[in-house]
């Protein structure tokens, strides 16, 4: 039997990306606790993801939003990192929100420790991403369509991972978006 490529990419990066998850789910967390949730998205819910990201900048003004919900379609996987800030604090009372203590913080404030925790996973995400050969971006615009989504439930906080392989990486050299 003889395998083009071409016709096996993007299974092979859809299998990929399940090394890049297991790279961010073994991330270092504060205090040990595991706050990251972690998804992979493809095919129906990268097109409802960009849709969402083309409404979102309709009602923001925001062009970028354009720019990247197009750049997504070029992707076979899209890994989606997270967390909720705001229900669950570290308990470390290190002050980094603002206030002295953990019980001194509003509920609507979040926890540092956990958005540190998901930059940390994005880190090791990417990473991987690099050691695979993968192209990808880190882009905060699919993360915040797939918060609206609610595509991880309960996260208020989501960056999103393009990934393909092609012969040029297309989620950089981006063209800006065009101007109405």
């Amino acid at each position: 039997m003889i395998y083009d490529e071409r016709e096996l990419r993007s299974q092979s990066v859809r299998a990929l990306a399940e090394a890049v998850m297991t790279a961010a789910r073994t991330a270092p967390k504060a205090k040990g606790r595991d706050l990251v949730e972690i998804v992979m998205v493809t095919d129906e819910h990268i097109e409802c993801l960009s849709r969402t990201m083309v409404e979102m900048s309709a009602e923001s003004g925001m062009k970028f939003l354009l720019r990247d919900a197009a750049n997504i379609l070029n992707a076979d996987a899209v890994i989606l990192i997270g967390t909720s800030q705001v229900e669950s604090v570290c308990g470390l009372n290190c002050g980094y929100c603002g206030y002295a203590t953990c019980e001194q913080k509003p509920q609507c404030t979040p926890c540092v420790m956990n958005s540190v925790d998901v930059g940390i996973a994005i880190g090791s995400a990417c990473s991987t991403v690099a050691d695979l050969r993968l192209d990808s971006r880190v882009l905060f615009s699919a993360g915040w369509a797939a918060k609206r989504l609610n595509l991880i439930e309960g996260a208020d906080l989501i960056f999103a991972i393009p990934l393909s392989a092609s012969s040029k990486n297309p989620f950089f050299d981006r063209k800006p978006p065009k101007s109405e």
